[in-house]
């Protein structure tokens, strides 16, 4: 292992993360005019010290050898300590505890959207938009930018690029080099993000709003700089760009920029795992449509529809905006959403949950077993795309969604023992271990009333979910820090 290395690595988010800082306390001053500018600036110090002091400790590492140890170590552990440095202005501004302050900054970072703030609506503009950064940051990974931004890092690059994306196939390059691919995926990003702005300015928002939302919209991050959510604004129009932009930032970004290069729409339905997506939003969306209409939850047959897909794809995505009380809809509308959340999105996006290539497999492998034990002799094959699965990826697969449920479990036992219900524990894990955000029962709101120590293991189950399990447990392991 190392570790020299790798704590030389660290030096360098340590160092942006404190630039954002930097940045956000001169829009402060020269902006916004609002009184933050100590408060970033004061974060943004300590994350310059911390960097410079990090750096010349460990400057001698050898960065040649870098492997895929260093970069599961690297991934895991930029993860949570920039979610503890990116704390530092909310834990000033807004004089919540340290525990309260990481939870906020690890789920904008991690893209999860769980809060423990209220108020929103008359906190500080710089410190709202600053929050929605953070999940823009986040949306397609700190790691990531790092790899597309240092040369350097091209000898270990590729594993730790692996290490950072979701998931089970990561061998899929657009690019030759590592650097190169990270850099076309934050240029799609980017795009998006822009386009998606601009549609929100279109339907009404003003530039600030417009920008902040585009934040975490296409960072599936689901933050708003309103207590109401995207229901601020009452408009069928805005929910309607959401709905898009959500979407697409559920589909693989190689897909879209793939498709972009050949000028053509055609590759989003031939691709099964976006085909698939696609198919569950109708689905599910026609089910819960059906029941609102049924209990006559709104007014209208087009407002019911409305909120149904706004809600389907926000929670399918990991987005986790919202735009109703869902307390009025039907009972079994939040075990819908429940399910929709842990199907997630596309591998090689923002999204979380467990994502659709693995579904698709885990349900094939199914089908296969019962096939053979209908024909055992018969020689049958899992495909994907139309081709034959590998028993690794096929392993892969299994041993995650085993894990998905192992650590559902375990985590939501212990959430009970801090206090709260099953059902508010089981829907509190859900939200944070596939990176959703809202809950139901006593978390419907906010995460206020769970305790520091369910506040700390939601965190770990942001941060878990965020890198797919095996990168984070895999640091559990004895035998990993043995040479």
């Amino acid at each position: 292992m190392n570790i020299h290395a790798t704590l030389r690595l660290l030096a360098w988010p340590f160092l942006w993360i404190g630039s954002i800082q930097l940045v956000f306390a001169l829009l402060s001053m020269l902006v916004f005019r609002d009184k933050t500018f100590s408060q970033f600036l004061d974060g943004s110090l300590i994350c310059f010290a911390l960097s410079l002091l990090v750096y010349l400790r460990y400057r001698k590492g050898n960065m040649a050898r870098l492997y895929y140890r260093e970069a599961l170590a690297f991934a895991t552990m930029t993860w949570f300590l920039m979610g503890v440095l990116g704390a530092l202005p909310i834990m000033f501004i807004t004089g919540v505890s340290f525990t309260d302050s990481v939870f906020e900054s690890v789920s904008a970072m991690t893209t999860t959207g769980a809060t423990i703030l209220t108020g929103l609506d008359h906190m500080p503009k710089s410190f709202l938009l600053y929050r929605q950064f953070l999940q823009w940051m986040g949306g397609l990974g700190i790691v990531i930018f790092v790899v597309a931004i240092l040369p350097m890092l091209n000898v270990g690059g590729m594993r730790l690029l692996k290490a950072e994306t979701p998931g089970p196939i990561k061998d899929d390059k657009i690019a030759p080099r590592v650097a190169k691919t990270s850099r076309y995926l934050w240029l799609v990003y980017l795009c998006l993000t822009l386009a998606c702005a601009f549609s929100y300015w279109l339907a009404g928002m003003n530039a600030f709003d417009a920008i902040a939302h585009s934040f975490s919209t296409v960072s599936t991050g689901g933050f708003s700089p309103y207590d109401a959510s995207m229901g601020h604004f009452n408009s069928h129009t805005i929910l309607g760009v959401a709905d898009v932009f959500m979407a697409l930032g559920a589909i693989s970004f190689a897909l879209h920029h793939k498709n972009f290069t050949v000028r053509s729409l055609k590759g989003y339905w031939q691709d099964e795992e976006t085909r698939y997506f696609i198919l569950a939003i109708l689905t599910i969306s026609v089910i819960l449509t059906a029941m609102a209409v049924l209990n006559h939850t709104h007014p209208s047959f087009w407002v019911s529809v409305s909120q149904a897909v706004f809600h389907v794809i926000s929670f399918m995505t990991s987005t986790g905006f919202g735009a109703d009380d869902l307390s009025a809809w039907p009972a079994a509308t939040a075990g819908f959403l429940i399910i929709a959340s842990y199907l997630g999105g596309c591998a090689g996006s923002t999204a979380g949950g467990n994502k659709f290539i693995r579904n698709i497999i885990t349900f094939r492998a199914i089908k296969h077993h019962m096939l053979q034990a209908i024909h055992p002799s018969a020689v049958i094959h899992v495909r994907y795309q139309h081709k034959v699965v590998r028993t690794p990826v096929l392993a892969a697969v299994t041993s995650f969604m085993l894990l998905v449920a192992i650590c559902t479990m375990v985590l939501t036992v212990l959430l009970m023992m801090t206090g709260l219900d099953f059902f508010s524990a089981f829907s509190a894990v859900a939200a944070c271990i596939n990176v959703l955000g809202p809950g139901f029962g006593e978390v419907s709101s906010n995460f206020i009333p769970v305790t520091d120590t369910g506040t700390w293991l939601l965190t770990f189950a942001m941060i878990l979910g965020r890198l797919e399990y095996f990168t984070v447990l895999t640091l559990l392991l004895p035998k990993f820090w043995r040479d």
